[in-house]
């Protein structure tokens, strides 16, 4: 994968479907972006890991994600919340891969871990619990 200065230049647009959405509690990551717009991606599945969601390139129904604009520190920042290894990206917790929204592609951070037993989210958001 490319260092977030690459990246950005790349593609400046992020996909976000957990925690980092308006109104949940990693938002405060995105200080600074412009929202962009809401999209349903079928190239992604979300499975719920409890604390957050992790998404899996797996055919959906179309989850909900919201679209940034960000800068390269913004996006530093998010590698470094989703434990991104710039690297080694099989390594981290999540790796990036560019999705294509409805406002251009996008990088969505996609969960490197084994997911089984974790309930599958293939159609509308994830809702944090508790």
């Amino acid at each position: 994968m490319q260092s977030p200065a690459l990246a950005i230049a790349r593609t400046p647009l992020v996909a976000v479907y957990g925690t980092l959405k308006r109104g949940l509690r990693n938002h405060h990551w995105l200080d600074g972006a412009t929202f962009v717009g809401t999209d349903r991606l079928t190239t992604a599945t979300l499975y719920d890991l409890g604390h957050c969601p992790g998404a899996k390139a797996e055919p959906s129904h179309g989850v909900e994600v919201e679209v940034y604009r960000v800068s390269t520190r913004i996006f530093t920042g998010l590698d470094r919340l989703e434990g991104y290894r710039v690297r080694a990206p099989a390594h981290g917790d999540y790796d990036r891969a560019i999705h294509a929204t409805a406002f251009g592609p996008a990088w969505l951070y996609l969960y490197n871990h084994d997911v089984s037993g974790c309930p599958a989210i293939r159609e509308g958001s994830w809702r944090p619990t508790g």
